[in-house]
């Protein structure tokens, strides 16, 4: 089996490439931004047509979700044009192609886990732009896995842990959300949900579609953070305790909406690929890693 990578310096696409340079029995080429433009169509057709994968993982994306209310433009070429190429040079080399999606093309507004089935409805820029690159990837490639995530946080790149680890060295109270939930993910139990999905795909076609994958239990941001800060206690990472407030959506504006419910429901990966929810508090167990 040959997989290419695009996107391997962001938090998925790092733990992927840690994850396959493991793997004797595949080929993989990953690639960063410099390497791959992915709204290059030329690029991406040259690059596919020479290496001939069987899966196509895109881990490339524009993250920034309250700068894309200005960058609406840029966002859209790298969530919507990039995986359509990347999907357009899979179907012509009869390749696979796994690409990440967000819990953002959800309003945020149901007071249920979301399922693969649910309306979407995106609420911002970002989730817009995401959502139109699902769309571009099931039009443009039959052999599609898209696969929901959220709250990704990981040793590689910028996220919630890292960020909350940096404040409690300089501050001894911050104030977090605690009205939006979710399920934190940590990035290497993604790649390894792709790695699974990948080898069982590579066997049988039956399983295309969209999926939801992410962290378990659900939890608060301020209870997240509260998590981070007890471990990171318990292990030396900080030397003295920090106060965390609970505040509202309302008390930290931000320009772009944030979904209240992040929740997604993960029983279909898990029926047909055997994957079960990542373990965040696990993973929180090697929080030297993030700091």
């Amino acid at each position: 089996m040959k997989i290419l990578i695009a996107g391997k310096n962001g938090q998925v696409g790092s733990c992927l490439v840690d994850l396959l340079e493991a793997q004797t029995e595949l080929t993989f080429l990953a690639l960063d931004r410099e390497e791959l433009d992915i709204t290059d169509p030329i690029q991406v057709d040259k690059i596919v047509s020479e290496f001939q994968p069987n899966i196509i993982i895109n881990a490339a994306a524009y993250t920034a979700v309250d700068k894309a209310e200005q960058e609406c433009e840029l966002a859209k070429a790298v969530n919507r044009d990039g995986p359509q190429n990347l999907a357009h040079a899979a179907n012509k080399v009869n390749a696979a192609i796994i690409h990440i999606s967000t819990d953002y093309v959800f309003d945020g507004d149901s007071a249920e886990s979301y399922t693969e089935s649910d309306v979407t409805a995106p609420q911002g820029e970002y989730g817009r732009s995401k959502l139109a690159g699902e769309q571009a990837v099931a039009q443009a490639c039959s052999k599609h896995i898209i696969l929901r995530t959220a709250w990704v946080f990981g040793e590689h790149g910028n996220n919630f842990v890292k960020t909350m680890l940096r404040l409690a060295k300089t501050r001894d109270t911050l104030g977090v959300v605690a009205d939006q939930f979710g399920g934190p993910t940590y990035a290497g139990d993604i790649a390894n949900a792709i790695l699974t999905i990948s080898k069982q795909i590579a066997r049988d076609s039956h399983a295309y579609g969209i999926y939801h994958f992410s962290g378990f239990p659900h939890v608060n941001w301020h209870t997240f953070a509260e998590k981070i800060f007890e471990i990171a206690l318990e292990q030396n990472v900080l030397v003295q305790p920090i106060q965390v407030n609970p505040i509202t959506t309302l008390d930290y504006p931000t320009p772009a909406k944030r979904p209240a419910n992040s929740r997604l429901n993960c029983d279909k990966i898990h029926n047909a690929f055997g994957i079960k929810q990542s373990d965040w508090q696990a993973a929180l167990v090697r929080i030297q890693e993030y700091s």
